[in-house]
């Protein structure tokens, strides 16, 4: 897969290959040159916090209502 770089120096990557990765947006990536090679990788380790955040959290909640119960509360009476 080729890709061209734009005047900003931007280069898309290919759906396939952000999947794969697992790239989203604000995901951190890191180059590094091998020879004449760029090798472009997910920065590791970076994604922990959220998921330590969520952890902590689980099973905590107080409230015995329903989710649907949780949105119509949220979202207001609708006519």
């Amino acid at each position: 897969m080729a890709s061209k770089v734009t005047s900003k120096g931007q280069v898309t990557v290919p759906k396939a290959i952000r999947e794969k990765l697992g790239i989203w947006p604000q995901t951190e990536i890191e180059f590094e040159i091998v020879g004449n090679q760029v090798i472009m990788r997910k920065v590791q380790g970076r994604d922990k916090r959220g998921k330590a955040l969520i952890g902590k959290m689980r099973g905590r909640g107080t409230v015995t209502m329903s989710t649907d119960e949780i949105m119509r509360m949220t979202r207001g009476k609708r006519e």
